[in-house]
């Protein structure tokens, strides 16, 4: 059962976070249709990440309380509902919305904070291994949903590319809540024993207010928040920093899905591989790839070369995303015990507001200079930031 359990969260992460960055293949056909500048096309990313995070800690206390089958519920209707009204939008607020609060929820309950859960469970012994596995499901959504949601942006038009996407997620909804959530929910026989019965504390956020006491709690949050403002500084603009060098929107949405896939190889062993030599050394490691995949990519806001391409897909794609299992892995040893969602929900809104920020900071970046060599450096400087809890923090130390 555990195998199965981690089957359904890697691809619940496929959909969710797939769906809901194809966004990226939206800011060219958008700014067409309507005229908008890049940063207010940007801020429905932000506002899509800022829900993503906000409602992380309410999702993670849904899922202590009500269980997964509630918070998949939620997931499914959300994401759908929200992507199928947005074909039909004509105002900047309704994408704000539709596509921002609407899918930021939906994301938020089918990725890492049900799924970190459910793995402690039934993973005890190699928790971050396979957290890697699952959140290798970002990178495969990457892969398949980003080109998939190009090519219906190609094909049929932005507005029933987001039919199509939202009414996927509405066909899969009867289809989830059929699957055996009891079981799920209980764990393995080990969790059980130890855990499973242990009471609530009627204070839902008393776990929430033993870990904000720990300076681990505080230098996780840092290192989530720096790496998804390194991340999405760029990541948003990619298509469009492509497509503006001289690639044609396929080639450049081909190469983000590479990118993807390369993160699929890096997600799923990161965990392992800090479990076995040491997380300080391997988020180093992690983050020397991507500061060299921005070093390509900064080379070709000067000359274009598909050399450069190739090295960013390559630094910045096995690394895309290598930190999530071990920052969630961290998060289990620190903080273990039923209330383990509530605490990761409230980890998980550091990252998504970084990520809003990096999204919202390209926007304003580009529209200021008119090109994305700031945003480039800017997110190459950030990189000290992100990687310094894991060297300065005494609590994070303690595990290599």
């Amino acid at each position: 059962m555990a195998f199965v359990v981690l089957v359904i969260c890697f691809l619940f992460n496929l959909l969710g976070r797939g769906i809901g960055d194809a966004y990226v293949t939206f800011l060219l056909p958008l700014e067409t249709q309507f005229g908008w500048s890049r940063s207010e096309i940007s801020s429905v990313y932000s506002i899509y990440m800022l829900a993503n995070g906000f409602s992380a800690p309410l999702i993670g206390i849904m899922f202590d309380r009500l269980g997964p089958r509630i918070v998949c519920a939620v997931g499914f209707a959300s994401l759908g509902l929200g992507y199928l009204v947005a074909g039909n939008l004509t105002q900047l607020w309704q994408f704000h919305l539709c596509v921002g609060v609407a899918g930021g929820i939906g994301v938020t309950s089918l990725g890492m904070v049900p799924s970190q859960s459910l793995i402690s469970r039934w993973f005890p012994t190699n928790t971050s291994t396979a957290i890697g596995i699952a959140y290798a499901g970002f990178g495969a959504g990457t892969l398949v949903m980003v080109p998939f949601a190009q090519f219906l942006n190609d094909t049929v038009g932005w507005r029933n590319a987001y039919h199509i996407l939202g009414g996927l997620m509405l066909v899969l909804l009867p289809l989830a809540m059929l699957l055996p959530w009891r079981i799920i929910r209980a764990g393995h026989s080990d969790y059980a024993r130890s855990l499973g019965s242990a009471p609530l504390s009627k204070n839902i956020f008393a776990p929430l207010r033993l870990a904000v006491r720990s300076s681990g709690f505080w230098a996780l949050g840092q290192a989530f928040f720096f790496t998804s403002l390194v991340i999405y500084t760029v990541t948003v603009q990619t298509i469009a920093f492509l497509v503006e060098s001289g690639f044609s929107a396929l080639e450049a949405a081909s190469a983000f899905g590479v990118a993807g896939m390369l993160s699929v190889f890096g997600v799923g062993s990161s965990g392992k591989l800090a479990d076995k030599f040491g997380h300080r050394l391997i988020v180093t490691i992690t983050f020397s790839c991507t500061f060299l995949g921005l070093a390509n990519l900064l080379a070709m806001a000067f000359y274009p070369s598909p050399w450069f391409l190739l090295g960013f897909v390559v630094f910045f794609g096995i690394a895309q995303g290598a930190r999530g299992p071990i920052i969630s892995g961290l998060c289990s040893k620190l903080f273990p015990g039923p209330g383990l969602a509530t605490v990761y929900g409230a980890l998980y809104a550091f990252m998504s507001v970084g990520a809003a920020t990096g999204a919202l900071l390209s926007g304003w970046f580009h529209d200021q200079t008119g090109g994305y060599t700031v945003s480039i450096i800017f997110s190459m400087v950030s990189v000290a930031l992100a990687v310094s809890p894991f060297w300065v923090s005494r609590e994070l130390r303690k595990f290599g």
